[in-house]
């Protein structure tokens, strides 16, 4: 290539990863919204799965006694109107509809408040979102999620306004009034300027997807959310729109295969079981282990390094998803909740009765897909991977990483060591000459997998007669300054590195199985005996 071309490219591939950083951080704020709220929406999957009419034991006090549109105050209306004399309206709605009308919206905008404003920030998007619950006809996650964040946001910029001006004595008067009377603004504003605009966005979400599934096209979906997924953007269109839409879906046909679409463990498993049989190296010798987490645990992140190493088997993870898709839209079936984590065990908990021969069969069939078409790709591959094994060829290793936008599998050990180097580009990568105190890991969702690597690093700490380190995770959107050592998944490190500039930062693509866990215990070990 001549060196004329390379100015044209390099701008190019920044603007690449700026999109893709900037999606990342979309989806987890999005993240940060929906996921600490997950129990709550397993609880309604669970009392919704048992006691309405549909359910395995049907209860009218719990479930409801209707079976008209519970899900807004107008239908509720009707309803009650025709209840039997003495039945209260409470007592008629149950609890599946007030908790996915008012519990779960509220939640999640108390949730986005935090995010932006702290506590008094959640305080003021909760009341502002009952604006948007109440002057909608249908569940208003979407308007939480847009009315929560917001009205924390003009709450700050309210705060700014007088800060540092207020006399001794009445900040606390100022406070309470400022966020009450704004408050109740956009509560009021909410009602009848949001919640209209916000239906009609839900209704046209709706229709796309009514729309798929009368074309039969709803396995599409796929060719965008397993593509996604193992770039972590997939938080964007799961919590952003799947979850919600889903949500919706149960209020009104009892199930919904969109929460299938992602949380589907069957693609990743097929493709780890091909590697169990038909890899080589560490990559097939940490695939088994990684199956359990991954079908077991529901952590798909475990997977994901096995297809970044060889790109070509998006496919297999594509073909899986839609056939997965296909065979719920055939049997009609779906679950009543999000299966979160994405486990085997999730999934049949969220399974209404009357789906699970549609659900157990999507997740079957769409791993058999992802194996087969899986095991083809590494068995044409197989012999020049192994002589790539032989060789030990760590600039070829390199030239690969960066051919496939730096994210090598840490299944190999030496490819794992230079994306350590990579992933620390620009940062210091000398060790620590004080004592390491504290080691943070960090992940789009601050759980799971970067959950498991710190229970790793911690035990090795421990029997290398290191105990003293504090060992976190937790989600790269709440990273602070002040971690001696951070270790992220390398499409994470920019924004760690951003979060917290004065930390070292230490890249892996697997949580699980990373040969730089050894360097960090060495490192913690003889900076032990260093001055501080």
């Amino acid at each position: 290539m001549s060196a004329a071309a390379a100015p044209t490219v390099a701008p190019t591939v920044r603007r690449g990863k700026s999109a893709q950083v900037r999606i990342q951080k979309f989806g987890t704020f999005l993240t940060g919204m929906i996921m600490p709220n997950l129990p709550a929406f397993l609880a309604w999957g669970l009392i919704t799965s048992f006691f309405i009419a549909a359910g395995w034991t049907p209860n009218g006090i719990i479930g409801g006694f209707a079976n008209a549109d519970t899900s807004s105050w107008q239908g509720a209306a009707t309803a009650l109107a025709k209840a039997a004399d003495g039945t209260t309206f409470h007592q008629y709605l149950g609890l599946v509809g007030p908790m996915v009308t008012y519990l779960l919206p509220l939640l999640i905008a108390n949730a986005g408040g935090r995010i932006v404003y702290g506590a008094r920030g959640a305080v003021v998007a909760s009341i502002a979102t009952v604006g948007v619950i109440v002057g909608s006809t249908v569940p208003m996650f979407l308007g939480a999620m847009v009315v929560g964040p917001l009205a924390a946001w003009l709450m700050k910029q309210v705060d700014r306004i007088w800060a540092d001006k207020i006399r001794p004595g009445f900040e606390m008067l100022v406070d309470m009034f400022s966020a009450g009377i704004l408050g109740a603004g956009l509560s009021i504003g909410a009602f009848f300027g949001i919640a209209p605009i916000v239906t009609h966005v839900s209704a046209w979400l709706g229709n796309i997807v009514n729309w798929l599934a009368n074309h039969q096209l709803m396995p599409v979906m796929s060719i965008i959310v397993e593509p996604a997924k193992v770039l972590f953007l997939n938080n964007a269109i799961g919590n952003g729109v799947l979850v919600p839409l889903g949500a919706q879906q149960v209020t009104q046909q009892g199930k919904s295969l969109l929460f299938l679409v992602e949380a589907n463990p069957g693609p990743g498993f097929g493709i780890l079981l091909a590697y169990a049989l038909l890899g080589v190296g560490v990559a097939r010798s940490s695939a088994p282990g990684a199956i359990i987490i991954q079908f077991f645990g529901g952590i798909h992140e475990v997977y994901f390094p096995f297809v970044l190493m060889k790109p070509a088997l998006i496919v297999a993870a594509i073909l899986g998803g839609a056939t997965g898709v296909a065979t719920n839209v055939v049997f009609g079936s779906g679950l009543r909740g999000p299966a979160a984590p994405g486990s085997i065990i999730a999934v049949l908990t969220a399974t209404p009765r009357g789906s699970f021969v549609g659900v157990i069969l999507s997740v079957v069939l769409s791993a058999a897909v992802s194996f087969v078409v899986a095991a083809i790709i590494l068995r044409a591959s197989r012999k020049r991977d192994l002589a790539a094994g032989e060789s030990g060829d760590l600039a070829a290793a390199i030239e690969q990483t960066e051919a496939n936008k730096g994210k090598a599998s840490a299944s190999l050990a030496h490819l794992a060591q230079v994306n350590d180097i990579a992933g620390t580009r620009g940062a210091a990568t000398a060790t620590l000459a004080r004592p390491i105190h504290s080691i943070v890991f960090a992940c789009d969702g601050g759980m799971g997998s970067s959950a498991m690597g710190a229970s790793i690093l911690r035990d090795k700490l421990k029997k290398a007669g290191v105990p003293d380190v504090k060992v976190e995770f937790k989600a790269v959107a709440q990273l602070e300054d002040g971690a001696d050592i951070v270790i992220s998944q390398r499409e994470l490190t920019d924004r760690a590195r951003h979060k917290a500039p004065s930390s070292r930062h230490v890249s892996v693509d697997n949580f699980l199985a990373s040969p730089v866990y050894d360097d960090v215990v060495a490192e913690a070990k003889a900076a032990a005996g260093s001055p501080s």
